[in-house]
C-alpha cells in the first residue's frame, strides 16, 4: 500500500473515530434529559394523583351533602317556604325593632 493510500485510510479512521466520540456524546446527553424528562413526569403524576385524589373527596362530599339536602326536601316539601316567609316575616321584626329604638 502506498503512503498515500494509508495516510488517507489513517485520516478516515481518524474522523470516524472523531464521529463516533461526538456522537457518544449526543447520545449521554440525550440520555441524561431524558433522565430528567421521566422525574418530572413522574412528578407531575404524583401531583395530578393526589389533585384527583382531593377531587374525588370533594364530590363524595358534595354529593353526601346533596343527599341529605334532597332528604330534608322530600320529608318538608313545604320547608323552602316556611324558610323564605320566616325569615322574610324576621326581617318586618328588626326592621321594625331597629326604626322603634332610633325614635
Amino acid at each position: 500500500m502506498s503512503t498515500g493510500a494509508l495516510l488517507v485510510r489513517l485520516l478516515i479512521e481518524r474522523v470516524l473515530s472523531i464521529k463516533h466520540v461526538i456522537m457518544e456524546k449526543q447520545n449521554a446527553e440525550l440520555y441524561m434529559e431524558n433522565c430528567q424528562m421521566i422525574r418530572e413526569n413522574e412528578r407531575l403524576r404524583k401531583a395530578a394523583e393526589q389533585l384527583n385524589q382531593e377531587n374525588q373527596a370533594l364530590l363524595a362530599e358534595l354529593k353526601q351533602k346533596q343527599r341529605i339536602l334532597e332528604a330534608i326536601m322530600h320529608q318538608k316539601p313545604d320547608a323552602q317556604l316556611k324558610i323564605g316567609s320566616s325569615s322574610s316575616t324576621g326581617n318586618k321584626k328588626c326592621n321594625k325593632n331597629h326604626s322603634q329604638k332610633h325614635n
